[in-house]
């Protein structure tokens, strides 16, 4: 942790700054006003060669269960990812990455059923060829999941280099998920911040 402070909104230029230093906020609950900043010792990415989704996940997206869009719904992206008994997503989290959204910066990948409601999703930051990966959700069994598919396939298609996940675990292993020393990670994440990627359909 290496700071909190008290705010309404954190500027889209002080969210970029930090991310581009490995930095990352979260608030301590839903209804905290304070932001705390974290960076990690171990750090979890997933290798775009390595990236891996079950067969069952699979048969879903060949079925075409759900249709994808990117950057239609990102706020309710995001209140649909902090609707949960315990969360670091707070309302000034969520206003916040909204304002960087309209700079261009945070992204929402959404699935839809054939009703044309939101089954699940995600949502992140893009800086450079990296792309920060920050919570998901789900209201229909493994709308997530194939989310997480298409999410690739963006990065995958725009020459994205880091896929950043923060945090390893055993849940996201599933995935291609692999943990990284610090350093490591400020050298993978110098490297993408050189390069130039858009993410986009």
């Amino acid at each position: 942790m290496n700071s909190s402070s008290k705010q309404k909104i954190i500027p889209p230029e002080t969210l970029l700054d930090a991310y581009s230093k490995g930095i990352f906020p979260m608030s301590e609950s839903r209804n905290d006003s304070s932001v705390n900043w974290y960076s990690a010792r171990q750090r979890g990415i997933i290798p775009m060669n390595e990236f891996k989704v079950s067969s069952n996940v699979q048969r879903i997206i060949r079925q075409g269960r759900f249709s994808c869009r990117i950057n239609t719904q990102f706020r309710e992206v995001m209140k649909k990812c902090a609707n949960r008994n315990t969360t670091w997503i707070s309302d000034v989290i969520i206003n916040s990455f909204d304002v960087l959204h309209m700079a261009g910066h945070a992204h929402s990948v959404e699935m839809y059923d054939s009703d044309d409601n939101l089954a699940g999703g995600l949502y992140g930051v893009s800086l450079g060829a990296a792309f920060f990966g920050e919570s998901m959700f789900k209201n229909q069994k493994e709308a997530d999941k194939v989310a997480l598919w298409h999410c690739h396939r963006i990065l995958e298609k725009n020459g994205f280099e880091l896929w950043d996940t923060q945090f390893y675990t055993d849940h996201l292993a599933q995935f291609g998920c692999i943990e990284i020393s610090a350093e490591e990670y400020e050298q993978r994440l110098e490297k993408a911040l050189q390069k130039k990627a858009l993410f986009k359909e």
